[in-house]
């Protein structure tokens, strides 16, 4: 870590050397505090943000001011060291970023003078682009940040400016141009997700360091509005509308008498403001305590912190606001309240901030329990030393991700991740995927006689299933299926099969298995995959996926070509139709099928009506020859209906009946009345929520007739059937009858 203090000789501020501290991610909740809504990553950052805010205590608040954030281990939250610096490549001049081990350095290009000699703003952004990889590779292995003070956009105004160097040049346009540029390829923006975070420096007129006597930290540079807004503020105004920065920095000097870290006219209504920043302002290192020891702009270091505060800058690089934010509050300078709008912008910028912990959490989110008998899961490592580790997709890296996909920086297999939890004794049973041979079926069986439970990693990969490469068969490849049954019956204690794979599987083996307590299947789980299989055969996840295609017996292969694109049955040809909307066939699971470690039940907390009028929207002269169509097909072109008005919320109370906090997917499905057209029923919409053990959460859910109830005829044309409709959620049915009524002109 590194701190500025200052030298009494002369109040240049100087490096007061402190150890570095391993990086932090941006945002980190940890223990068991991930279940509370500031840790939830499927609420809106804003929910977030102020449940946090609202559970600090002021002290807590207060810490968080600075660029080296403290921990509030009580909430879970892991500290972050905000200052790291990419101006040309990563640096490890902040104390955020380090180099060794892996990472023995990182691509250094030309100094950016250099660089915006080509004039060329696709260059700059992919510079941008691969200096944001390279900081994203180094987070990962745990020795960067994911906040860069970087780039600096000052004009190069001076040819004596000895950091004239670090810029894009003299020019306002190319070096605004050069800024929204770079600040592109860092952030990566997807939506309001961020990649990493730029900040655009040192805002604003600051382009001396120390001439003549003079230095930036007693510097006063006296600026017409003119040349404010026509040269000096148009690098950050790009920076901010046109790359969308998220942070900007205000520097040491002052401009026409005032810090600008202490300008509301500067932060507060200009860059906010006027420019819109969604994200945050930084100080550059110490200048807030600048100007209260050096410049002496205030006469107590509480009203600088106030100062600071209430002109709109959200973070000190310093100790500063750490030490005298209390002085203000209890002074009467400034409020709690303002305190809380700096953090809001701070850690919303955090929360921005996708990372590898998405990875882990998409994976786990995928996850799905399709069997689960006694209960045999959650294992628990207290009870089980020893786990048999078993199959060729038990230590696989690159079968995790699937086709179409790059090279992740690190992976947790399944057996590193179970390991995290328990010994591990690790045998592949098969030689690959294929699983052609058993001359590896003695030692995994040895291995599951001597463990106290046994998960088998079984499935497929790209050699089996991949772009131009169909499959021939439901069923595991090769000897798997022996291996798996062999297994089983020789295990001492419960055996779990995960099933690692993209399509469908025939396990009907396993299912009815009374050896085999439990299957999960992890799809691919990605680059995580390991972590998030472990998490949920330990129970550290509560697993809530749902399958999002219908598990087929083998033998419907043998009676549906892949060549027929029918999707109704037909049966007087032998044909059963696809998908769970119109297949009447046995199952292996259906649709929707996911169990967790929880029990969750539903009720009806506000029932839609039971009976709708359907109003035309017909021309009063072909009113008579339409309504005979309509009352002889029972159902309603959806162009003739009057839809605005045909929509309802279908309230649920879902309840989490158990002891374990869970996540539940509500699949609101509606069946229609019979007809030709009609599917069984059909997916209308679907709700995630998250409900703590032995509580309740209400779900609204928008049902609109027109959209959710129609179907297609043969001609294509939607229709809404005239008749008895139904919507289903589990074991819930609501009725809900549709009328025509042909004179509700």
């Amino acid at each position: 870590m590194a701190w500025f203090g200052y030298n009494t000789r002369n109040d240049v501020p100087m490096i007061i050397s402190a150890p570095r501290v391993h990086s932090r991610p941006a945002f980190a909740c940890v223990g068991n505090k991930r279940n509370l809504p500031f840790c939830r990553t499927n609420l809106p950052i804003s929910h977030r943000v102020n449940d946090l805010i609202g559970r600090l205590t002021l002290a807590e608040k207060i810490r968080l001011l600075v660029n080296n954030a403290a921990p509030v281990p009580r909430l879970g939250i892991a500290g972050y060291e905000w200052w790291s610096e990419a101006l040309h490549g990563v640096s490890n001049w902040g104390p955020g970023t380090r180099f060794g081990g892996q990472f023995p350095g990182a691509t250094s290009f030309p100094q950016v003078i250099s660089t915006a000699a080509s004039f060329n703003a696709s260059l700059w952004e992919e510079i941008g682009r691969v200096v944001s990889d390279e900081a994203r590779a180094m987070y990962n292995g745990g020795i960067a940040g994911l906040t860069y003070w970087s780039p600096n956009v000052n004009i190069f105004r001076d040819p004596r400016w000895g950091r004239g160097q670090e810029t894009p040049g003299e020019d306002p346009v190319l070096a605004g141009k050069y800024a929204a540029s770079y600040v592109r390829g860092l952030q990566q923006a997807q939506g309001n997700r961020l990649k990493v975070a730029a900040c655009c420096k040192h805002y604003t007129a600051y382009d001396l360091d120390n001439w003549g006597g003079i230095d930036r930290f007693h510097f006063n540079a006296k600026v017409s509005k003119h040349d404010l807004e026509d040269t000096y503020n148009v690098p950050f105004k790009a920076c901010v509308v046109e790359g969308k920065v998220a942070s900007v920095m205000c520097s040491y000097n002052q401009v026409n008498g005032v810090p600008t870290c202490a300008d509301p006219n500067l932060l507060r209504d200009t860059i906010r403001g006027q420019w819109g920043l969604n994200g945050y302002i930084v100080s550059d290192c110490d200048s807030v305590g600048v100007f209260y020891d050096t410049q002496h702009f205030t006469s107590t270091p509480g009203e600088a912190a106030a100062a600071a505060i209430k002109a709109g800058l959200d973070l000190d690089c310093g100790p500063f606001l750490a030490v005298h934010t209390e002085e203000a509050i209890s002074g009467g300078k400034l409020t709690e309240a303002q305190v809380n709008s700096a953090l809001a912008n701070t850690i919303t910028v955090q929360m921005r901030l996708a990372h590898q912990q998405l990875a882990l959490e998409a994976a786990r989110q995928g996850i799905v329990l399709l069997k689960n008998s006694g209960p045999a899961l959650p294992l628990s490592p207290a009870h089980f030393h020893n786990v048999a580790v078993i199959g060729p997709n038990a230590d696989v890296t690159a079968t995790m991700i699937g086709n179409y996909a790059g090279i992740p920086c690190a992976y947790t297999t399944p057996l590193q991740g179970i390991g995290r939890y328990t010994k591990t004794i690790h045998q592949p049973g098969c030689t690959n995927i294929d699983c052609t041979d058993n001359s590896l079926f003695g030692a995994a069986v040895g291995a599951a006689r001597n463990a106290d439970a046994t998960v088998l990693v079984m499935g497929l990969d790209q050699s089996i299933e991949a772009e131009a490469r169909d499959r021939v068969s439901l069923l595991l490849p090769g000897r798997q299926q022996e291996l798996v049954t062999q297994v089983a019956m020789a295990s001492r204690g419960p055996t779990i099969l995960v099933l690692m794979c993209g399509g469908p599987v025939d396990v009907s083996f396993a299912q009815f298995h009374p050896r085999i307590a439990g299957i999960i299947w992890a799809g691919y789980p990605g680059q995580a995959g390991g972590a998030a299989i472990a998490d949920a055969i330990f129970g550290k996840l509560n697993p809530g996926g749902k399958l999002p295609v219908t598990w087929y017996p083998q033998d419907f292969v043998t009676k549906v070509p892949m060549t027929d694109m029918a999707m109704r049955p037909n049966p007087s040809r032998g044909y059963p139709g696809r998908t769970y909307r119109f297949y009447k066939g046995p199952v292996v699971y259906p649709f929707g099928h996911g169990l967790t470690y929880t029990t969750f039940t539903h009720s009806l907390a506000h029932a839609p009506p039971t009976i709708l009028s359907l109003s035309l929207s017909l021309s009063s002269s072909s009113l008579h020859h339409r309504t005979n169509s309509t009352v002889q097909t029972h159902a309603i072109k959806v162009t003739h209906a009057k839809c605005d008005d045909l929509s309802f919320d279908f309230h649920v109370d879902v309840s989490n009946t158990g002891d374990r906090d869970g996540s539940h997917t509500l699949l609101i499905l509606s069946a229609p009345p019979a007809g030709r057209w009609a599917p069984q029923k059909r997916l209308v919409a679907f709700h995630k929520v998250h409900v703590a053990a032995k509580s309740t959460a209400r779900v609204a859910v928008p049902i609109h007739v027109c959209k959710d109830l129609s179907v297609v005829d043969n001609y294509g044309i939607h229709r809404i059937p005239i008749g008895d409709h139904s919507l289903h959620i589990g074991d819930l049915t609501h009725s809900l009858s549709l009328r025509a009524d042909p004179l509700g002109l």
